[in-house]
């Protein structure tokens, strides 16, 4: 992943943890179910964003470099992670 990605991934994430934070406490302090509620899909919402910033990376990087080798067994691998990634979402 190149250095611009990554810091623009870490700073989404680290965005996220304070976020839960602030979930956390919204529950501490007893406030209404509702707003904790929306609270967490906006965190939900962020992680999203940042998986899928995190998987065009992972495109550009080490699926194009994959492609651009010509191995077909590197290609076959790097598919096939996805594919698992993937799978396990469903679970």
């Amino acid at each position: 992943m190149n250095p611009k990605n990554s810091k623009m991934i870490c700073n989404a994430l680290n965005r996220v943890a304070g976020q839960v934070r602030g979930v956390s406490q919204m529950v501490e302090e007893g406030r209404y179910c509702i707003d904790i509620l929306y609270q967490i899909r906006a965190v939900k919402a962020a992680l999203a964003k940042a998986e899928t910033r995190i998987l065009k990376a992972h495109a550009e990087c080490c699926v194009e470099d994959a492609i651009q080798s010509g191995d077909a067994i590197r290609q076959r691998e790097k598919f096939n992670e996805l594919v698992e990634v993937f799978a396990q979402a469903k679970l």
